[in-house]
């Protein structure tokens, strides 16, 4: 069993991991999963590798996620919740190392973004800004790995609206 209280202690803080989507909570995910990596296997993307202690994680970086539901279907044990609930609370967050912000025409997020999450409002004497409505967002993350400056990062969407 992996004790990640004992490992808080010396990180000071819960990193915020990014598990595979409809895992059922982070608690239940480390004290089952046998890492035995048939979800790393299953997934069409290949964007989930391992973690820290050899726990599956979500890279964004080398994809998005197609949420086909291989990496549950996958699993040997009860990890996942069904299909038909919300995969996951993430979204995209852009910083400020966003190229729009520094006045460079830049919109390979926007691009990449099926469901148009990402629009881009126009400024007057300077390019236009990324917008993100982070009710369309599904958190794929196809706009983490395309982003030239990395300055897209998926967070937990803490939001009331949702």
């Amino acid at each position: 069993m992996f004790d990640c209280s004992r490992r808080r202690l010396l990180t000071r803080r819960r990193p915020d991991l990014q598990r595979m989507p409809w895992v059922v909570d982070e608690d239940v995910f480390t004290d089952s999963c046998t890492r035995c990596n048939k979800c790393i296997s299953a997934c069409e993307t290949q964007i989930i590798t391992k973690g820290d202690g050899g726990f599956p994680i979500v890279d964004f970086n080398r994809g998005e996620c197609t949420f086909c539901y291989r990496c549950a279907d996958s699993c040997p044990e009860p990890l996942f919740q069904p299909q038909t609930e919300q995969p996951w609370p993430l979204v995209a967050q852009i910083n400020e190392g966003c190229l729009a912000h520094k006045n460079i025409e830049c919109r390979s997020c926007g691009d990449m973004c099926d469901v148009q999450a990402i629009s881009f409002k126009l400024q007057f004497g300077g390019v236009a800004k990324p917008e993100l409505n982070w009710v369309d967002c599904t958190g794929c993350g196809a706009c983490v790995s395309v982003c030239p400056t990395s300055a897209i990062t998926m967070v937990m969407n803490n939001n009331e609206e949702n």
